[in-house]
């Protein structure tokens, strides 16, 4: 059974970090840019306040099993196969971690989550795009 994706509004930022793999939001750029699958589970609010990530699929933390489920045609994230590299940003670790780590669980490989989520990858100036009506378009 795949672990709950629910924020760990209970762990410490270290804890919730610990989850799995994090990584600075310049080698998480670089492994987008490598081709690595970039996932925003941030909610709608969250993306209009900190803006978009250009690139990003946005998945509803609460629908990570279908969205990866590699044998459904209900399938959003394009991910070909476990093995593909996937980086996953929230807002902060907390609701980053325990979906990296949920996918981790699922069988890929190759999962990591940015240290300091969407508002560190804008304050180290990566691309970050603002919705023309204040919010962001969600795949679901």
């Amino acid at each position: 059974m795949t672990r709950s994706t629910a924020p760990a509004q209970d762990l410490s930022l270290d804890e919730a970090g610990a989850l799995a793999p994090l990584v600075s939001p310049g080698e998480a750029a670089e492994r987008v840019a490598a081709g690595a699958v970039l996932v925003d589970v941030r909610s709608d609010a969250g993306r209009a306040t900190t803006g978009s990530l250009p690139g990003a699929t946005v998945v509803d933390r609460y629908a990570v099993d279908t969205a990866f489920d590699l044998d459904s045609a209900a399938r959003v994230v394009p991910a070909l196969s476990l093995d593909t590299p996937v980086v996953v940003v929230c807002g902060s670790v907390r609701g980053s971690g325990p979906v990296a780590a949920a996918l981790r669980d699922k069988g890929f490989t190759d999962v990591v989550h940015v240290e300091g989520g969407a508002p560190a990858w804008r304050d180290a100036g990566l691309p970050v795009e603002q919705a023309d009506d204040g919010a962001a378009t969600s795949i679901r």
